[in-house]
């Protein structure tokens, strides 16, 4: 796959549309998924996926094959996810929910209750992240990356990644402990 992936590079850097057309047909599904998650928006996201994609092409000489394309699409994908967040900076939040627990309709109403009570409290965890927590966060626990591979997708140094996970992961506990209590 990492060979098809290095071919279809190499001939959108020769100037071939289609192979760039394959990638991003590839690709566009887990941009927009990674863009989601950080914007936490599907309006932000897909302008993150359309920046991406061209940040990605005018860039595409800047690509250095000791990573896979993937991981630096990665680092393109959150670098411009939190350009758009610092653009709309307001106090309106808009948010969209996870798709944490999808209950079955015959769930007892106490699980979905209680889904709903999950849902909530991870989208308000995650409201209350800075970008980079909440970016290093996602990266590590949606799209499980290592922690080399985070520091390298967002250019920061490996101890910079450790500090911010932490900080996310403390913040998250801290949301989330009522629920942990409450269903122990």
């Amino acid at each position: 796959m990492q060979a098809v992936a290095d071919e279809l590079v190499a001939r959108a850097r020769a100037g071939d549309e289609e192979a760039f057309s394959v990638l991003v047909q590839t690709h566009a599904r887990d941009v927009f998924r990674l863009a989601f998650r950080i914007t936490r928006n599907e309006d932000d996201a897909e302008d993150t996926v359309q920046e991406t994609f061209l940040r990605a092409y005018r860039k595409l000489d800047a690509f250095e094959s000791r990573a896979s394309f993937s991981t630096w699409l990665y680092r393109v994908t959150a670098n411009t996810a939190i350009d758009v967040l610092r653009r709309r900076r307001r106090t309106d939040e808009r948010t969209a929910p996870l798709d944490v627990v999808t209950p079955s309709v015959t769930a007892p109403q106490e699980v979905l209750t209680f889904g709903r009570q999950v849902r909530d409290r991870i989208e308000s965890a995650l409201g209350g992240l800075s970008d980079m927590e909440r970016t290093v966060f996602v990266l590590r626990h949606f799209q499980e990356l290592s922690l080399a591979e985070i520091s390298g997708s967002l250019d920061i140094t490996v101890s910079a990644t450790k500090q911010a996970l932490f900080r996310a992961v403390r913040k998250m506990r801290k949301t989330l402990a009522p629920l942990v209590r409450t269903h122990s």
